[in-house]
């Protein structure tokens, strides 16, 4: 047990270091979220916007600006954790390429990509609560952080995958931010109020909106929408899960091939 602990621990630490370095993600983070909710709030009118809100069939009319701060606050969510955990698993895979033919198990590894994912949505989905919070003041903030929590684990769990999959960094950020802004553009609130096409119901995000927008402007609780969201949460981590699988096992088969004689990289994340 304890062997286990100290391989989780260590594959952990090593994450988080990774992340930690991108700087840029961390700007973002930090600059990115508070000015896109302010200027939405600032710029879009605030007339009422009529809207049936489909989770809990009631019908509402909250603020135009406060309706497009969700929809951006969830944008804002799902392309930094999506980018961060990219930007991590593609950087950081020749490292993990080389602890699995080093004999590092490889269910520690993904354990602690979860665990770090986890934590980066958590703290991203908090921070974008509190900015939310300070601009105006939704119904259900707990809600609302939840909401944007399952929404950043979904696309964490597919940068994971594309960083697995792609084999170049802008294949990977291209398809990240095609996939959020389709995502959310068809399920803007103020735009898609009257559809209730059942295409929508498909998209990645389509739990944490309802249930998003339910936290800004009712006082209903949602708790299946954000079952949704986790089942596509589960399903992006199955396919990276898979891909990483995949990958470090093409890795251990060459290994076992070719014998060549390995030596531990730990000292490059020193």
């Amino acid at each position: 047990m304890r062997d286990h602990l100290t391989h989780f621990a260590v594959a952990t630490r090593f994450t988080l270091i990774e992340h930690g370095r991108n700087q840029f993600a961390m700007a973002l983070v930090v600059v990115f979220i508070p000015v896109w909710t302010t200027l939405a709030f600032a710029v879009m009118p605030d007339t009422p916007a009529r809207m049936r809100l489909r989770a809990t069939g009631e019908a509402l009319a909250p603020h135009g600006n406060e309706l497009t701060s969700i929809s951006g606050a969830l944008n804002a969510v799902t392309l930094i954790t999506g980018f961060m955990m990219f930007a991590a698993t593609f950087s950081g895979s020749g490292f993990d390429r080389r602890l699995a033919m080093a004999g590092y198990p490889r269910a520690h590894l993904v354990l602690a990509k979860v665990t770090a994912l986890a934590l980066i949505s958590a703290a991203v989905a908090a921070y974008a609560t509190a900015v939310a919070c300070l601009v105006w003041t939704p119904r259900q903030p707990l809600l609302l952080a939840a909401a944007l929590f399952c929404a950043g684990l979904t696309y964490g769990a597919l940068g994971v995958g594309f960083g697995c999959l792609l084999r170049r960094e802008v294949e990977g950020m291209f398809a990240i931010l095609m996939t959020s802004i389709i995502d959310l553009a068809l399920q803007n609130p103020i735009s898609s109020s009257g559809a209730d096409s059942p295409i929508l119901r498909l998209l990645p995000s389509y739990g944490a909106m309802q249930a998003s927008t339910a936290a800004g402007f009712s006082t209903n609780p949602v708790p299946g929408h954000l079952a949704i969201q986790l089942l596509w949460f589960t399903g992006a981590a199955l396919i990276g899960l898979f891909a990483f699988h995949r990958r470090t096992r093409d890795t251990l088969l060459r290994r076992t091939r070719t014998h060549q004689p390995f030596t531990t990289p730990a000292a490059e994340h020193a």
